[in-house]
């Protein structure tokens, strides 16, 4: 008898990791493939399918490859992904379209259409914002498009899309767990369900919508060919799945109500966990993101582009983060520079005028007060959504936020975010959760694992904790109110130029 082993697979923006782990959560092995983003111009940025595919497909071998003999006991996988983008499929499953990336701007005329004929009612019932993710993508299919949208029989995610391959569905069986709802304008949050009324608004068909299910539902099993051409035993189960920072947030141990969180990755998401639905209707800010825990919710906001720029200065500069940071705990702050990181434009509230920017550069200004503003700004932002989130009452006291993606292994950010907010900053052993809690979400809805889902995934309380410097939180109080200022006021002055 073989020891049963779980995937977990995270199909992220800059590539797919794979964890093959123990029902205990103990790892095994990972792997890792990196994404073909393809960017022709400045406001289009897609993914080919077959490369998503193709991508989880050496991931999973290299992880049987890597396990050996062991790999005859692996039993489910799950997979998470990136999730305010979205593709087309046709009857037979093949895709139509693209993955349109949630960095693509293309539908940015059709986000303001629906704020404009929408409002707040498409708020209330999706618990999201006026973003380019699903319904504004989906409107440009259909009107830029109409070939290809006629063709298209359901709009899926890429963790959907892959799974469905593994397993040989066809479209009529295609699905999108409930985690990805609030970045679907055309959803009914709150019911789990489409809002079949917004829908009709807007000219879309009801039936290219996919069918909502549990991220525990199995969805099927591989197919002997998938499972021969991976490595696989005969009769994996595969889990629906959920979203990236839904997988993430799980990881972390945010399963009960009064925690926040931090996803640094490519995107920089700050959150917290609460059993309300409260759309935001008042800052247009929070989207209310289900947990993969059923009855509570995520209330979320993020920077687009908190990890690109970090990466972008980093080349910049010709030096490496890690270098960057070493250089930056030796300087108190960036002093009187600013940083605006909103590269494609701010997403929070949403202002596509908005793009990044220095202020306060010096003939002296080093590139280590440079990163130092760069980071900073990211915190600055955070600060935003967190009072955001205590005036709406999704944040009682004054929680620790856990911090979880490649992000969070910096101290110098860590501690930057605590000083900033004024709250204990806490680091787990390990940063990159989202594979892992899939791997675990597999073994318990294969019923290798019977406790709650609360009670598998805890926050780590062995932690590593940034406490906040008092002196430092007086000093930032002050620059983070000049900051808003000047973040605020820099999309009228872009447009003014343009």
């Amino acid at each position: 008898m073989y020891e049963p082993l779980f995937i977990g697979i995270d199909i992220g923006t800059q590539g797919t990791k794979g964890l093959l782990c123990r029902s205990d959560g103990s790892s095994v092995c990972e792997a890792f493939c990196p994404s073909k983003l393809i960017r022709p111009d400045a406001n289009t940025v897609y993914e080919n399918p077959e490369d998503i595919l193709g991508s989880v497909l050496t991931v999973i071998f290299e992880l049987t490859d890597r396990a050996g003999e062991a790999s005859r006991g692996i039993k489910a996988l799950s997979i998470d992904a990136q999730m305010a983008g979205i593709m087309g499929i046709d009857k037979g499953f093949s895709p139509v379209t693209p993955l349109d990336s949630w960095l693509d701007t293309r539908c940015a005329g059709y986000t303001r259409l629906l704020q404009e004929k929408a409002g707040d009612e498409a708020v209330k019932y999706s618990g999201g914002q006026f973003i380019h993710s699903h319904a504004s993508k989906i409107l440009w299919w259909k009107n830029e498009e109409p070939e290809a949208y006629s063709r298209i029989h359901k709009f899926i995610q890429p963790n959907a899309y892959v799974s469905g391959i593994l397993c040989g569905l066809d479209a009529d069986s295609a699905f999108m767990d409930y985690t990805f709802l609030h970045f679907n304008m055309f959803s009914d949050n709150s019911g789990c369900t489409f809002n079949i009324a917004m829908l009709s608004d807007f000219g879309v068909d009801k039936d290219k919508m996919p069918e909502i299910v549990s991220p525990e539902k199995k969805i099927g099993t591989v197919t002997s060919y998938f499972a021969e051409k991976c490595g696989l035993p005969d009769g994996v189960t595969v889990i629906a799945g959920s979203g990236d920072t839904a997988a993430s947030s799980l990881g972390a141990g945010i399963t009960r109500t009064g925690l926040a969180y931090d996803v640094a990755g490519t995107a920089s998401v700050f959150a917290c966990c609460t059993d309300k639905f409260v759309p935001d209707t008042v800052y247009n800010t929070l989207m209310f993101s289900r947990s993969i825990c059923d009855g509570l919710f995520l209330p979320l906001s993020y920077i687009t582009g908190g990890g690109i720029c970090l990466e972008w200065f980093s080349g910049i500069a010709g030096k490496s983060l890690r270098t960057l940071d070493a250089e930056a705990e030796n300087l108190p702050s960036s002093g009187d520079l600013f940083f605006i990181p909103h590269f494609g434009g701010r997403t929070f509230p949403i202002d596509d005028r908005m793009s990044g920017a220095f202020l306060g550069l010096g003939a002296d200004t080093s590139k280590t007060a440079m990163h130092r503003a760069v980071m900073e700004s990211v915190a600055f932002e955070y600060k935003r959504y967190y009072d955001i989130l205590k005036k709406s009452g999704c944040i009682l006291g004054e929680p620790e936020v856990i911090g979880v993606g490649g992000g969070a292994k910096s101290r110098i950010f860590a501690q930057t975010k605590a000083d900033i907010l004024g709250i204990t900053y806490a680091v787990p052993e390990k940063t990159e959760s989202a594979a892992s809690a899939m791997a675990l979400l597999a073994a318990h809805a294969a019923g290798f694992r019977t406790e709650p889902l609360h009670e598998i995934f805890k926050p780590d309380i062995a932690a590593r904790k940034y406490l906040p410097d008092a002196s430092k939180t007086a000093y930032y109080a002050s620059k983070a109110k000049k900051y808003l200022l000047l973040a605020d006021g820099y999309g009228d002055y872009i447009s003014g130029i343009r």
